[in-house]
């Protein structure tokens, strides 16, 4: 007995310590990533969800499926309370906050579990600041939160772990039930983490003779209490004060159909996508995995599995937890991600996905490199290598930053901000614009609604408006517009529901008085406006003009030539990047309408005088904005590019 209170009288001193110097040491993580961070956040709005994800949090609306309500409620604090910046910027900075947290929180992981200072800075730093995490990090971005609660729950388990008591396990099992059920009101990804920890959780409580049928019951509550932010999802959508929103939570169906992602899939990341094989996709995190991590970070993972086999029986079952995690999370990502990752950006939208396994990877190179030195001490019965340790783990980290900063650093990333209110600035007072695709959906929306720009616009969203929920939720909130139904179909009638469909024919006819654009792109599945109305080039959007207009060459021109102020340096963005997205859709903006003209010459039954008055429209306006080797090029690349033997001729004559 006395041996027995003598060894566990150790170890809670040992634990003692190493929790004070995890603390400290975790503080000091925290502080210098989160300096970091906030050096090289951008100013204003990044791509992707962004825009989205702040919209819904400034007017307290629900985001895309799940919703994120724990993202949009913490979101709007730091929207309200933090006194300096844009909206976006505010938003930008409290998710370089989360990801300076989950920093810390990976440091405390790997220096409870090996002692290593060293080991644990190498953890934070390399997985920090590869690109990949440093990029998603300081964007406002539901990832660095997922990031941070995938290191509380490895933090939580090593503490549960380390317990010398059964009510310290009872307490730490308790919070970390409400952590589990707090991260899946964010990412649903972390579900399979939360699926690994659960039952590893509850066999060590059984083991210990410590779960009974009230421990459990109380665990249930705890994990459902960490549940309660998605009440805001029912409740946002019965008030219906949000300017922007999705669905309609109000039913359980329609809230249901929201957490289960059933308009996506609900295990899938996009809807109605075919993507890369299974094995593919596994090649391709490896190869990811290398370059922002390296292969010697892999390498010091994979020892941390061999070594510990021989070594602590706590750390090793922990070790194989995490590695499990690990295994599980990617074989179904890679069976799920039904995205073609050939293309560059849906490889940008894939790999995101990929941080919350680097996480788990770069802890277990924090614990393989404090055992690798560890091993080697033991074997040259020496204790010189500690130096060696913190060289390594200084160097790996200082490289990280060096190879990364240039990119990752946004303090001057604009891009997303002028090509939304460029777009918004070039519309006419009080025009309508039908918006397609997340680039000038999010964006303009972000505008408009936080920002306040042009509130005389309306923004109709052309993919919303075939869900029933779109226009019983959103009507109300664009007064300028009329809507002559319920939904918008194709094929006008009356559904069983009782609502109404109209066309796109017939919603142009009700809106006569207001100039109507798409940006970017019109709906395929609905041709029926092609009857009266003809799409005329405004920059990167398309103007609905009435058939019965004549089209005035010279009046165009004059009107589209100078539409933006666009300085971007074409290819100079990674093209996986939504700014390379922005920045390519104003280069052949450029060139709409020239081509438009050309092709009119060449399609339309008209004289040969019109036509060669045409030509020579296209002509000047090609020779005028072709004074660069890019625009050439792009002219020649065109999607809307002449493609008959005189239009060789044509494009020769540049």
């Amino acid at each position: 007995m006395a041996t027995a209170g003598a060894r566990l009288g150790g170890q809670a001193a040992r634990v003692g310590a190493r929790g004070a110097g995890g603390l400290c040491g975790g503080v000091a993580v925290f502080a210098a990533v989160a300096a970091v961070f906030t050096l090289t956040l951008p100013p204003s709005l990044p791509g992707g969800d962004s825009g989205e994800l702040i919209t819904a949090a400034h007017e307290l609306g629900v985001a895309h499926p799940p919703g994120y309500p724990l993202f949009t409620l913490v979101a709007k604090l730091a929207i309200l309370l933090f006194p300096f910046g844009s909206v976006a910027y505010r938003v930008n900075l409290l998710c370089g906050l989360f990801g300076a947290a989950a920093a810390a929180l990976l440091f405390f992981t790997v220096f409870r579990l090996s002692g290593s200072y060293a080991g644990g800075i190498l953890a934070a730093g390399v997985f920090s600041f590869s690109r990949l995490t440093w990029q998603w990090s300081i964007a406002a971005e539901v990832f660095s939160l997922n990031n941070l609660f995938v290191g509380l729950l490895m933090a939580l388990t090593v503490h549960f772990e380390e317990a010398a008591t059964a009510q310290e396990r009872s307490k730490i099992a308790k919070i970390g039930a409400l952590c589990c059920g707090l991260s899946l009101c964010n990412q649903h990804t972390i579900v399979l983490y939360v699926l690994c920890i659960i039952p590893w959780i509850l066999f060590r409580l059984l083991k210990e003779k410590e779960l009974s049928p009230g421990s459990l019951l109380k665990l249930s509550l705890c994990f459902s209490a960490g549940l309660l932010p998605y009440i805001y999802l029912p409740v946002s959508s019965y008030l219906n004060q949000a300017r922007w929103t999705w669905g309609d939570q109000t039913t359980l169906l329609g809230f249901l159909t929201h957490f289960l992602r059933e308009e996506y899939g609900t295990f899938s990341l996009a809807k109605s996508e075919i993507g890369s094989s299974m094995s593919e996709i596994l090649l391709s995190q490896v190869t990811n995995m290398r370059t922002q991590l390296s292969f010697n970070i892999q390498a010091l993972a994979v020892w941390a599995n061999i070594c510990l086999t021989r070594k602590d029986r706590q750390s090793s079952s922990l070790v194989w937890l995490f590695t499990g995690m690990f295994c599980i999370y990617s074989l179904f990502f890679a069976w799920r991600a039904n995205l073609d990752i050939s293309k560059p950006l849906f490889m940008g939208v894939v790999e995101r996905f990929w941080m919350q396994s680097n996480a788990v990877v770069a802890v277990l190179a924090g614990i393989g490199l404090a055992a690798l030195v560890s091993e080697s001490n033991r074997v040259l019965n020496t204790n010189g290598l500690q130096y060696l340790e913190w060289l390594s783990a200084i160097l790996f980290v200082t490289c990280q930053i060096y190879s990364n900063y240039s990119i990752c650093d946004q303090r001057t990333n604009y891009v997303i901000d002028k090509f939304a209110k460029n777009l918004l600035s070039s519309m006419p007072r009080d025009a309508i614009i039908l918006l397609r695709g997340d680039l000038p959906g999010n964006s303009l929306r972000y505008m408009h609604y936080c920002e306040g720009l042009r509130p005389d616009i309306s923004l109709v969203d052309q993919e919303m408006m075939t869900y029933e929920w779109y226009l019983p939720k959103m009507a109300k909130h664009l007064p300028g517009v009329k809507f002559p139904g319920n939904r918008w179909n194709p094929v006008e009638g009356i559904l069983p529901s009782g609502m109404v469909t109209f066309n796109l024919y017939h919603f142009l006819e009700v809106n006569k008085q207001k100039e109507t654009f798409v940006c970017i792109g019109i709906h395929e599945g609905d041709p029926t406006w092609k009857k009266n109305y003809s799409l005329w080039p405004w920059g990167s959007c398309d103007k609905l003009v009435s058939s019965e207009i004549v089209f005035n060459p010279e009046e165009w021109i004059k009107l589209t030539r100078n539409i933006y102020n666009w300085t971007e340096s074409y290819g100079r963005f990674d093209p996986s990047s939504w700014e390379s997205v922005a920045n390519e859709e104003m280069w052949q903006a450029r060139m709409k309408t020239p081509f438009f003209i050309f092709n009119l010459a060449e399609s339309a039954s008209l004289p040969s005088n019109v036509k060669a008055q045409l030509y020579t429209h296209a002509y000047n306006v090609c020779d005028i904005i072709c004074k660069t080797k890019e625009l050439k090029y792009l002219m020649s690349q065109h999607k809307s590019r002449p493609r008959t033997g005189f239009s060789r001729t044509f494009l020769l004559a540049l």
